[in-house]
C-alpha cells in the first residue's frame, strides 16, 4: 500500500537560540525558553543555511525544524525536498536550493559590534562571501536607545580609516548616523551599510540568508575578532535609508521594499481578519489568533501568538488571519520570484 501525499499546510518552526554576549532574557516575551538573566542574543525563526560562519552561529549548519502537522520533527529543507515548486518557486531558491530568507529576533541587552555585510562588488570577488541586507522592525526600545546605521554625510573612506586605527578605534562611531530606536519603525539596512543594533533595542529581523559578519569595532570587548581590511573593501560611504514608520491607521499599516524581500504590517481586532497569503512568511509580533482554513481544506486551524513565524506555502490552500484577542499584530514578508542571480 502506498502513503498518500502529504498536501502542503501553514508550517510554524521550532526557534534556534543563541547565546551572545551582547544578549538579554527579553525574548522570553516572544514565547522563548529565555530564563531571567540569561544572555541570549539571537532567536532565528526561519532559517535553512547549510554552513554559518565560525564567529557567527558557529560554523554549523542551521536549518529551522518543523513544530506542527505531519511533518513535525522535520526540516525546512525536508519541506524543500518534498513539496519542491508546492513548496515555493524553483525560481526563488538560492543558487545551492536552500530557503531565500532568514528570520530572527534579535534582544540587544548591550550594544552589537559595528558590522558590515559583504557590498555587491566585494562579493562578486569572493565566492566565500555573501549579500546580506536586512530589516529591522523595532518591536521593543528603552529609553535613549539608538540603532547607528551608515556613516554621516561628508565622512570619507580615509576619515573613516583614520578613526578606526586610531587608539581604540572608538571613534568611528561618531562618524556614523544614531537615530532613535523607535518601536514600530522598520530600518532598511542594505549590504554594505555599517551599522549597529544599539543597547536596549529588540527587533525582528528579515534578511537574505548569509551569515558573512565584518566587525569593524566592538566596544572594546576583548577575545572577539575584527575584520578591519575586509570591513574598509565593503562600507558604502555614505547615510543608509531613513527609517519607514509602521503605525498607519487601517489593517495595512506600513511597508517597505528591498530587492530580495518586501515587510507589510497588519493589524485586525478581536473577531476581524486578513488573509494569511501564499508564498509568504507571517511573523506575529504582538496578541494572539489563529489561522483558520477556508471552508473544505485538509488542515486543522492552527493558533498562534506573538514570537510565531509562519510559511504559508504556494500551494497550500488559503487561509485566514484572525485576531482571538483583543488584537493582533503581524509582519508578512513577501519575496519576488526573479531570483537567480542575487547571491554570488
Amino acid at each position: 500500500m502506498t502513503t498518500p501525499p502529504i498536501p502542503p499546510y501553514p508550517l510554524v518552526f521550532r526557534p534556534t537560540l543563541f547565546p551572545k554576549v551582547w544578549g538579554g532574557d527579553r525574548l522570553s516575551s516572544f514565547g522563548k525558553a529565555v530564563k531571567p538573566g540569561d544572555k541570549v542574543g539571537e532567536s532565528w525563526e526561519l532559517a535553512d543555511l547549510p554552513g554559518t560562519s565560525a564567529s557567527g552561529a558557529g560554523g554549523t549548519a542551521v536549518r529551522s525544524v518543523i513544530a506542527n502537522g505531519p511533518l513535525a520533527g522535520k526540516t525546512i529543507h525536508d519541506a524543500i525536498d518534498l513539496w519542491g515548486d508546492a513548496l515555493l518557486p524553483r525560481a526563488a531558491l538560492t543558487p545551492e536550493g536552500n530557503f531565500p530568507l532568514l528570520i530572527k529576533f534579535l534582544d540587544a541587552r548591550e550594544d552589537l559590534s559595528v558590522q558590515v555585510h559583504p557590498s555587491p562588488t566585494y562579493a562578486a570577488k569572493h565566492k566565500d562571501a555573501h549579500l546580506k541586507t536586512e530589516c529591522w522592525y523595532v518591536l521593543d526600545a528603552q529609553p535613549g536607545s539608538v540603532i547607528y546605521k551608515g556613516v554621516k554625510p561628508g565622512v570619507t573612506r580615509d576619515a573613516f580609516e583614520r578613526a578606526l586605527r586610531a587608539g581604540d578605534g572608538s571613534g568611528v562611531v561618531a562618524l556614523m548616523e544614531a537615530v532613535p530606536a523607535v518601536v514600530g519603525e522598520c530600518h532598511n539596512l542594505p549590504s554594505g551599510t555599517v551599522h549597529a543594533l544599539g543597547a536596549g533595542v529588540l527587533v525582528a529581523e528579515v534578511q537574505t540568508p548569509s551569515d558573512t559578519t565584518f566587525r569593524v569595532y566592538d566596544w572594546r570587548r576583548k577575545g572577539r575578532e575584527l575584520h578591519i581590511e575586509q570591513a574598509m573593501d565593503c562600507i558604502a560611504w555614505g547615510p543608509a535609508p531613513a527609517a519607514v514608520t509602521f503605525n498607519k491607521p487601517g489593517m495595512m499599516q506600513g511597508g517597505m521594499g528591498t530587492d530580495w524581500f518586501s515587510v507589510f504590517k497588519y493589524h485586525a481586532e478581536q473577531g476581524s481578519q486578513g488573509m494569511c497569503d501564499n508564498f509568504s512568511i507571517t511573523v506575529i509580533v504582538e496578541g494572539e489568533g489563529v489561522v483558520k482554513p477556508f471552508a473544505g481544506t485538509p488542515y486543522p486551524p492552527l493558533n498562534v501568538r506573538a514570537g510565531d513565524t509562519i510559511y504559508m506555502p504556494a500551494r497550500a490552500q488559503p487561509a485566514a488571519m484572525i485576531a482571538t484577542g483583543s488584537r493582533l499584530l503581524w509582519l508578512k514578508v513577501t519575496m519576488p520570484v526573479r531570483l537567480t542571480t542575487r547571491y554570488p
